[in-house]
């Protein structure tokens, strides 16, 4: 099941079928209902292991399920809904207006439209920003690494083919749209063209966008992506970062990163642990160049990311 599938469930709905404030309240409180507004809820057992940017869709959803008129969702939200990767969630939901007034609406956050109505696109069941839109906006009114890996994540989807083929000329026809939008407001114009500028489709995963801005904040020049190293018997090998300025790898590890490989190849996460080894051996001994491993761990400030690259002898130039 899916954001855009989980049924939801509207109070009156429920007062039709007799079930009185007290009982959906037992409901919510043993964990069999879970509210998503006011007037709205879902079956816990659909909700519960949804990702983060589903849960902000689930939100969105009931939202616009009791609104008298459609909101255009923007920003996170409708970042969200186009399958971009949200580092925080911070439980507000964000829709364009025709003015600047506070909303009345519990967890809304109120933008204020700039560039009219028009271009809307429908995903997942609600009308959000079109994607150059989203990212620009993002960029304007976030913080740096929720915004680098939110580009990040849309170049990817416009200009990146598995293996490695990533299509520069596409790149920079969808950073000039985003920069196109976000040049329409004053507010964060200069953070966004910031952003917009570091992004690179190349990032895999929101990971490797933070650790590329850590990177550049140690010092280091901005380092390779996604780098072909020739492996055994004609394989290509990908790592994550050639900081080249240091003659030195660099590999960022999330915690989901061996249960995904083993489970996309029909493997077990020990064998793929021991087929990295193996891979990053051979890296190393064939390029002769000093190899780091690191995790979300290391990257909630650049000083903590210095630590960990200087204990494989890695320091900036």
């Amino acid at each position: 099941m899916t954001a855009g599938t989980v049924p939801l469930i509207r109070r009156s709905h429920l007062d039709e079928h007799g079930w009185h404030s007290r009982r959906i309240r037992r409901e919510v409180e043993t964990g069999y209902l879970r509210a998503i507004r006011p007037g709205v809820y879902a079956r816990g057992a659909d909700v519960d292991g949804l990702t983060r940017e589903e849960k902000i869709i689930i939100r969105a959803r009931a939202l616009d399920l009791v609104s008298a008129t459609r909101p255009t969702f923007c920003g996170l939200t409708a970042a969200a809904a186009h399958g971009l990767p949200c580092l925080r969630d911070d439980g507000l939901l964000h829709v364009l207006t025709s003015d600047s007034r506070p909303s009345g609406a519990v967890g809304v956050v109120r933008h204020r439209n700039v560039a009219g109505h028009g271009h809307d696109v429908e995903l997942d069941g609600i009308r959000c920003t079109p994607l150059a839109r989203t990212v620009a906006d993002v960029a304007r009114t976030e913080a740096r690494d929720v915004a680098v890996s939110i580009a990040d994540a849309a170049l990817r989807q416009r200009a990146f083919r598995p293996p490695g083929a990533y299509d520069v000329e596409e790149a920079a026809r969808f950073r000039e749209e985003a920069l196109r939008w976000a040049r329409l407001s004053t507010r964060g114009r200069r953070a966004a063209e910031r952003a917009l500028l570091l992004a690179d489709g190349r990032a895999q995963l929101p990971g490797e966008s933070v650790s590329r801005l850590r990177l550049l904040d140690l010092g280091f020049a901005p380092p390779s992506l996604q780098v072909p190293v020739a492996g055994p018997q004609g394989s290509t090998f990908w790592v994550d970062f050639g900081l080249d300025d240091v003659n030195a790898w660099g590999e960022f590890d999330g915690k989901a990163k061996y249960r995904e490989l083993a489970s996309a190849a029909g493997r077990t996460p020990h064998r793929v642990i021991d087929e990295e080894k193996r891979r990053e051996d051979w890296i190393r001994g064939t390029t002769q160049r000093r190899f780091a491993r690191w995790g979300w761990e290391h990257v909630g400030d650049a000083a903590t990311l210095g630590r960990r690259l200087a204990a494989f002898g890695i320091t900036p130039p």
